[in-house]
């Protein structure tokens, strides 16, 4: 596949997840079987964004086949979405307990695996009767598809009506930040300052995949937003580019958790910048 017909693929993938149409599951289920292992993972990862909306039975499948993909990121984001569908999925807990146990898979999409497994065992339960969790926002019970829904997007548990009302905080708050993105780096990601676009255009030329602000990414119940997250080597990069008093608290707190929660972290710093490569590289090879 070129690259062009590539790009416009994932950007319809994207928008489709965006989209919170009931009728997008159609064309979903034809970009899960896209030659392009990007295409493919962000077409799980929308299916995932409209659980709730598009009928989970023929979700459920369409992501099944993911599950075996050659690909270990199309894995990965199959696990997730599947586990947006809580009871419905059910029948994927063998393939989830397979992938689990192969001693070869990748640890990051045994992470996603486990997380999956996990919040679907426990909407099958929530629907056997056999337990009750109630929204930590108003104190209602929720269902199955509530409880489902709501882990998957923010790893807490909250009724629909919450779930909507938080989910519009958040996309608020993306805006703000994405309006703030008004630095280009060569591959065409739009970042927050000079030093985040080197790092960018470091880690393409070394063809190190990488997510620029990725979003609710958790750890211990916070809402992180790291600057980079390289998934092939499930490494963290953070560019600490600011010096003031309340902005030092909030790194040493994120640092924390990053420890607290065993994530690797490579911190680079504005003092760093005159051997920018050669410091992030160096700290790369040191978490091989």
């Amino acid at each position: 596949m070129d690259i062009a017909n590539e790009r416009r693929l994932a950007a319809r993938a994207s928008e489709l997840g965006k989209s919170a149409a009931a009728d997008a599951l159609a064309e979903l289920e034809e970009l899960v079987r896209s030659e392009s292992a990007l295409v493919r993972r962000l077409a799980a990862s929308a299916i995932g964004k409209l659980a709730g909306i598009v009928p989970s039975g023929p979700a459920v499948k369409a992501l099944m086949p993911l599950l075996a993909d050659p690909h270990p990121q199309c894995r990965q984001y199959a696990a997730k979405a599947l586990g947006a569908f809580g009871a419905a999925a059910k029948g994927a807990l063998p393939d989830l307990r397979d992938l689990y146990r192969n001693p070869n898979e990748k640890e990051y999409v045994k992470r996603s695996v486990l997380t999956a497994g996990k919040t679907i065992r426990e909407a099958v339960r929530i629907a056997e009767r056999k337990v009750v969790h109630h929204c930590r926002r108003c104190g209602v019970r929720v269902d199955a598809d509530e409880y489902a829904r709501s882990k998957k997007a923010f790893q807490r548990v909250f009724c629909d009506h919450c779930f909507d009302e938080v989910f519009l905080d958040r996309r608020n708050f993306e805006t703000k930040v994405e309006l703030q993105k008004t630095v280009r780096a060569k591959d065409g990601t739009l970042v927050q300052s000079d030093g985040e676009r080197r790092i960018a255009e470091i880690l393409s030329a070394e063809n190190i995949r990488y997510r620029y602000d990725e979003r609710f990414r958790i750890l211990d119940g916070y809402a992180i937003r790291p600057d980079f997250y390289l998934p092939e080597l499930d490494v963290y990069i953070e560019y600490w580019g600011m010096d003031t008093a309340d902005y030092k608290i909030g790194m040493l707190k994120k640092q924390k958790l990053y420890q607290q929660e065993g994530k690797r972290l490579v911190s680079l710093y504005p003092e760093d910048k005159p051997r920018l490569r050669e410091i992030l590289l160096d700290k790369l090879k040191k978490l091989k």
